[in-house]
């Protein structure tokens, strides 16, 4: 079993966050993917960014979760 509770290593290294993220969304771990993005606040170009890849792995379950994610102008 996976171990997903990486929270003290999340919230002291964003360039680490970020490879998480994307790593999730390209292995479609839309539970992993959900509590990577507890708490965050993208701004508009990574969350677009993160959308793209989601869109070019097909997986509509983690298109509408980042949909949802809250961003910054």
């Amino acid at each position: 079993m996976t171990d997903y509770n990486k929270n003290s290593h999340l919230k002291h290294d964003s360039a680490s966050n970020m490879q998480d993220l994307k790593t999730a969304i390209v292995n479609g771990e839309a539970d992993h993917l959900k509590m990577l993005l507890t708490n965050l606040v993208f701004d508009e170009l990574q969350k677009a960014y993160l959308i793209d890849l989601a869109k070019h792995c097909d997986n509509a379950d983690i298109i509408e979760l980042l949909k949802d994610a809250p961003a910054t102008p």
